[in-house]
């Protein structure tokens, strides 16, 4: 791991970041078994290291993003054009991810912002992991909001 050789120095400075990134396949079991039980893996190894270097000053983190539009996303949208119109549904939101919406929770995680937060997997995932939303939706015919 290249965590490896950072945290040497960041021990000796009492301060430092590091970020993973892994998957929602981390956190669902939403098929893809061996790429989710290693991405499952870096949630684990992720808490792990917050808690073993927390006292270097070192906080851990790992941002599990959804469906991002990546350039293998392009590649495989030559192939299947309609790919994204059949995932977004599942999505709250309704969108597939972009990278800057990534980095924005990349910049917070290793910002002062969040000088408290350690050994977190945040889902960056437009409400996929917060439940079954097109089940739901499916299930009740038409979208019902809860009451507030």
């Amino acid at each position: 791991l290249c965590s490896r050789l950072v945290i040497p120095g960041m021990a000796e400075r009492q301060s430092g970041v590091i970020l993973n990134i892994g998957s929602v396949n981390g956190l669902l079991a939403i098929g893809e078994s061996a790429y989710s039980a290693a991405k499952a893996g870096m949630v684990n190894l992720t808490q792990n290291m917050a808690i073993h270097y927390g006292d270097d000053g070192i906080r851990v983190n790992l941002i599990a993003p959804g469906t991002i539009r990546t350039p293998i996303w392009d590649e495989r949208l030559k192939a299947e054009p309609g790919a994204f119109e059949q995932l977004a549904p599942w999505y709250p939101l309704g969108r597939i991810g972009t990278p800057d919406d990534i980095a924005k929770a990349a910049l917070f995680l290793c910002s002062d912002d969040a000088s408290w937060i350690t050994g977190v997997a945040l889902p960056v995932d437009g409400g996929l992991t917060a439940g079954n939303y097109r089940f739901n939706k499916d299930l009740q015919g038409v979208r019902e909001k809860p009451a507030t």
